[in-house]
């Protein structure tokens, strides 16, 4: 039976092998909704799960196949593949574009389902206690489209569209920036917090409707996952505390690049001998809630901060040389322009209300003590990504904590 053309191949690559393994699998109900409903949809999934899915519950497996009119098709069910493992999700991605290739989709996106780990990865496996680095998460996707056009190089200008990220903690500029060098145009994800499943698969109608439109399709994305509701203890909430899709364009992620780097770099040199400036700097910053606000664990996230409210309290502390306030108005602006839509919750209920109203766009790293600048390593590291490296984010560190 031939496969009528599509407008968006969907890949979930969902890893169950975690906690969360029941409650994200929703995601997979919602993606059969919505194939019943959108003929010009595809989605490819694989599922690495013990729950109850296409076989019983037990025995922790891998579950791959395709979603078309509201019904699974071509089930292949293995042994549980490693979902942090870059080869594995690189597989995936080329499956995923080998099938856009068959459905003329015009265009494909990718949807990463599990934990995060801030700007350490994020796809947590349990099983073999890893998890998968930002920068593999990218390699990943560039891998896979390697792949796909050594295999058809009649389908060479193939690559992947966009990416959603359901792990919470995650969208960073860090991760943005690398996902940008694999030639992904777009992020959609939460700069903070998110509950399970977080974001739903029915963002894929809003991309597909939306084919040729980023501003549209953006803010379809973000009505989508900010409207759908998930019950904990009897109680519905929204997904997440905060959401946005951002630009991951080669100019716009160089721009981002650039004038981050000017700050950084012009703050380091202003901070030399002046103890009083760096307080200031410090305060500013402090001001500024930092990621995991809610918690009070040793979470090390605090210091992943919204870049654009960090950049505009530095903008307007007039305590600061002029060529800084204006480095950091340059460096928001730029970070405001890759946001193409965006909402925030001032009352996230589910974890105790915390006000996330400056989450509006993508977080940066930003230590003010030394025990911030890589609280987790070795184990997962805040700092080993190209964009922590192009900005002197260290030299600047270094300069803040001394």
């Amino acid at each position: 039976m031939a496969i009528a053309p599509a407008a968006l191949e969907f890949g979930i690559y969902r890893d169950g092998d975690n906690n969360l393994d029941r409650e994200q699998s929703l995601v997979i109900n919602q993606a059969l909704n919505v194939s019943l409903r959108e003929p010009a949809i595809d989605f490819v999934v694989e599922d690495t799960t013990a729950r109850r899915g296409l076989q019983r519950a037990g025995q922790l497996r891998t579950e791959s196949y395709m979603i078309r009119d509201g019904a699974a098709h071509d089930v292949h069910v293995e042994g549980a593949h490693d979902p942090s493992s870059r080869e594995n999700l690189a597989a995936f991605v080329a499956r995923t574009l080998d099938c856009a290739e068959g459905t003329g989709a015009q265009q494909t996106w990718i949807e990463l389902v599990d934990h995060g780990g801030g700007d350490g990865g994020g796809l947590e496996s349990a099983t073999h206690g890893s998890m998968m680095s930002e920068r593999d998460i990218a390699g990943a996707i560039l891998d896979g489209i390697a792949a796909h056009q050594h295999a058809h190089p009649e389908d060479s200008g193939r690559h992947v569209d966009g990416v959603v990220a359901n792990q919470c903690l995650m969208s960073t500029l860090g991760f943005a920036d690398a996902l940008s060098s694999a030639g992904v145009r777009w992020l959609a994800a939460s700069p903070e917090i998110m509950i399970a499943p977080g974001v739903p698969s029915t963002v894929a109608s809003a991309i597909a409707h939306n084919i040729g439109d980023p501003q549209q399709m953006a803010q379809g994305v973000v009505a989508a996952t900010m409207a759908a509701r998930y019950a904990i203890g009897g109680e519905a909430f929204a997904p997440a505390a905060a959401f946005s899709v951002m630009d991951t364009s080669p100019q716009t992620t160089t721009q981002i690049r650039e004038a981050i780097k000017h700050l950084d770099d012009d703050l380091a040199d202003a901070l030399r001998g002046r103890p009083s400036l760096a307080q200031h700097v410090r305060a500013d910053e402090r001001a500024v809630g930092g990621m995991a606000r809610c918690e009070k664990t040793a979470l090390p996230w605090k210091a992943d901060r919204p870049a654009i409210a960090l950049y505009d309290k530095l903008a307007s502390d007039a305590r600061l040389p002029e060529h800084i306030r204006a480095d950091a108005r340059d460096a928001a602006g730029a970070v405001r322009a890759s946001v193409l839509a965006h909402r925030e919750s001032r009352s996230f209920m589910p974890y105790g209300g915390i006000d996330y109203g400056n989450a509006i766009g993508p977080t940066v790293h930003a230590p003010i003590r030394s025990d911030q600048i890589d609280p987790w390593a070795p184990e997962m590291t805040e700092t080993a990504n190209a964009f922590w490296k192009d900005v002197d984010g260290r030299r600047l560190a270094n300069a803040l904590v001394a």
